[in-house]
């Protein structure tokens, strides 16, 4: 059974990039038609999509957070990453990281989700 787990600082200043790892367990992250996908939900808030990455390395962002958002595949580590650039206090949340299978479902259902990790922006 595939396991995620998402790793990365839980404290990050304003104006600094963020970066969370996501590290796969029983499956490649250059499995056929996986999607790998970055959630995050902020306190008191729902679920919110950011991104996801296919297989084949083809991406695709929220348009509120395109600007700030990459999402790259480590293949040496079998682990996917997020960088979110210029964070806020807003963007203060739990992260998770989760995976769906096909084209048709990078906005899930998701199979697979890490356990999420807190990340607040605060100097």
């Amino acid at each position: 059974q595939m396991q995620l787990q998402e790793s990365g600082p839980g404290l990050v200043k304003p104006s600094q990039t963020l970066s969370l790892n996501c590290t796969i367990a029983g499956g490649s992250v250059t499995t056929k038609y996986y999607v790998w996908t970055w959630i995050r939900q902020p306190p008191g808030k729902g679920l919110e999509w950011m991104g996801a990455i296919t297989h084949s390395g083809s991406t695709y962002y929220s348009p509120s957070l395109q600007s700030r958002t990459s999402i790259s595949t480590d293949t040496a580590n079998n682990q996917f990453t997020l960088q979110l650039t210029s964070v806020e206090a807003e963007d203060t949340a739990v992260y998770y990281c989760a995976r769906s299978y096909g084209l048709g479902y990078i906005r899930g259902p998701f199979g697979s989700w890490g356990q999420g990790t807190q990340v607040t922006v605060s100097s």
